[in-house]
């Protein structure tokens, strides 16, 4: 089992800044990617953005040139800072981590959730 929790949200006006953070406890030693979601009422999750354990990052088109994600591997940390923010990124924003194990021939996947923070950009 891993246990993630977030911290880092709240109120901000559009075009400011919010970071967010997510730390990860538990069997640590099998998380591969890490990162984030997010939804909005009345909207299906979506990916905010992830990382896997070797670095290889994806980006919503939504949130390319504002939001950076980052990792520390070594603390089990998961970054999420957020620029420009703009009103419809107001949500819930999830961190998400996936483990992998088991032998090559049959490998396994489970997948872990945060809480959710909210963010709430103002107009």
């Amino acid at each position: 089992q891993v246990q993630l929790v977030e911290s880092g949200g709240g109120r901000v006006q559009a075009g400011g800044s919010l970071r967010l953070s997510c730390a990860a406890s538990g069997r640590t030693r099998s998380i591969n990617t890490m990162g984030w979601y997010r939804q909005a009422p009345w909207k299906q999750r979506e990916l905010v953005a992830d990382m896997s354990s070797s670095g290889e990052i994806n980006y919503a088109e939504f949130v390319k040139g504002r939001f950076t994600i980052s990792r520390d591997n070594g603390k089990n940390t998961v970054l999420l800072q957020m620029s420009n923010l703009k009103p419809e990124d107001t949500g819930v924003y999830f961190c998400y981590a996936q483990t992998v194990y088991g032998p090559v021939e049959r490998t396994y996947r489970d997948d872990y959730w945060g809480q959710g923070t909210q963010v709430t950009v103002s107009s």
